[in-house]
């Protein structure tokens, strides 16, 4: 439910910022179920350089630190660059920042590094990566999890059309 929510408001972002997919830097920060999921949904999708971060940082090929086999697929199929390091060292140069991860981890500092017209999906709830109100200065595009503040993006959108769609 998440990557589908997170795939269409992908797409309708780039609209907003004039970028195309192929072109595109992302950094998911937060390499659990739905991190995983929303790179594979993205990647299929056409986005070719995607960086995931767990709390050790970047994943690279020869990574051994905090590894397991989801990891390890991860590590094989993304970052093409083969960028490492931490998220702060890995945000440089981004469009596109998608947090499923814990509050607070995203700064301004970090904000200012990233490509023009840069593309927040902060969705770790309650409290996401960075507050709404603190990256709007910052940011092409904002979202969160949340209810409360415009742009949401939390699967609870994709049901119950999943659901039934899946029936059908």
């Amino acid at each position: 439910g998440t990557a589908v929510v997170v795939l269409a408001a992908l797409i309708n972002s780039l609209k907003i910022v004039n970028k195309q997919m192929s072109e595109i830097k992302v950094v998911v920060n937060g390499v659990g179920a739905a991190g995983v999921a929303c790179t594979k949904i993205i990647m299929a999708a056409g986005v070719r350089c995607v960086i995931g971060c767990d709390q050790q940082g970047a994943l690279y090929l020869g990574r051994r630190q905090n590894m397991n086999p989801v990891k390890e697929w991860y590590a094989q199929h993304t970052n093409p660059n083969e960028e490492k390091g931490t998220l702060h060292d890995v945000i440089k140069g981004a469009d596109v920042f998608l947090g499923l991860s814990v509050p607070g981890v995203l700064g301004i500092d970090d904000l200012k590094l990233m490509a023009p017209q840069p593309i927040v999906f902060a969705m770790a709830n309650p409290v996401p990566e960075i507050m709404p109100e603190d990256a709007a200065p910052y940011v092409a595009v904002m979202a969160t999890g949340r209810s409360d503040y415009p742009n949401q993006i939390n699967n609870v959108l994709s049901f119950p059309g999943i659901f039934r769609g899946a029936l059908a």
